[in-house]
């Protein structure tokens, strides 16, 4: 499956190198020039925009946790996958995570268990257990471990990047067709049942979705700041946008910005790319929102 990420490498690649003439400093000009920094740089943009794209529709859903939960479920999947001795450590992140997503959807329809209620278990105990297992089988947290905790762009091989351009494509391709169904649970779920639309099916596609994106996600920004870019910057476009078209355009500005941002400071600076991501992504919100609270008088006033 790396050929895929490859292809895109080979795409993109002259395009990065023709940039780097005049990017700045003297650490980031290395992701347009170097292979091995292009991948990353490549792989924080796509994780970016379906971040984005995915963000905004669980911002609208308040499904704003769900992030958080899933990745820490798939640091679960992670740290099974080290004990065992397996390679494929993003492959069974996406299992537990996919697994985990479909089991709080159902729970949440069939009103067993709110749905904040369910992500905390599963986010509460799925880390416990990856953390039980690193430390009795998996000798304990190791450098390897924190990259998906924190996030490491180092940690992103040719097969990571296919992996990441699959989920990109996959849930480009797939929120094209589901949208206006999305949009009409969101607003009145008993009359989209009524119209006869698939809740039931669209909902679990999107379950499924959100755990493939968080996934791809981990090495990013890390399990632990999931929401930094999942969240965050749609969360900063509900300041500025007038629609939800206009909120998703902003929310695809603000996360890039984030990104490259925190890349650059991250590469400048010597410091871990995910925090350095989180904390840009949570200044721009702190400036919109500080801006917004200026110029718009209070309720109660």
């Amino acid at each position: 499956m790396e050929i895929i990420g490859e292809i895109l490498l080979q795409f993109t690649s002259p395009i990065l190198e023709f940039i780097a003439p005049i990017v700045p400093g003297n650490t980031f000009p290395s992701y347009f020039e170097i292979e091995l920094f292009q991948r990353a740089l490549i792989a924080a943009i796509l994780v970016t925009i379906i971040a984005g794209l995915m963000g905004s529709f669980l911002l609208i859903r308040n499904l704003s946790l769900i992030g958080d939960g899933l990745a820490h479920v798939s640091f679960g999947g992670v740290a099974f996958a080290l004990v065992i001795g397996s390679a494929d450590e993003l492959y069974w992140a996406l299992l537990f995570s996919a697994i985990a997503s479909i089991l709080i959807y159902e729970l949440q329809s069939r009103e067993l268990l709110t749905g904040d209620a369910s992500i905390a278990i599963f986010l509460t105990g799925m880390l416990a257990l990856g953390l039980v297992m690193l430390r009795i089988w998996g000798g304990g947290i190791t450098s390897d471990v924190e990259g998906y905790l924190w996030g490491s762009l180092n940690l992103i091989t040719p097969d990571s990047l296919s992996l990441i351009t699959i989920v990109s494509i996959v849930v480009i391709f797939c929120l094209f067709f589901i949208h206006p169904i999305l949009l009409a649970t969101t607003i009145d779920p008993l009359a989209a049942r009524v119209q006869g639309l698939p809740v039931r099916d669209v909902g679990l596609l999107f379950s499924v979705l959100t755990a493939a994106v968080v996934v791809s996600m981990v090495q990013i920004v890390g399990a632990l700041l999931v929401t930094a870019l999942l969240v965050t910057p749609a969360a900063t476009a509900q300041f500025v946008g007038k629609s939800f078209r206009s909120c998703v355009i902003w929310t695809q500005i603000f996360g890039l910005t984030s990104t490259i941002i925190g890349i650059y400071l991250a590469a400048e600076t010597e410091s871990g790319s995910g925090a350095m991501i989180a904390l840009t992504a949570a200044t721009i919100f702190a400036v919109v929102a500080t801006f917004q609270i200026a110029i718009k008088p209070s309720s109660e006033a």
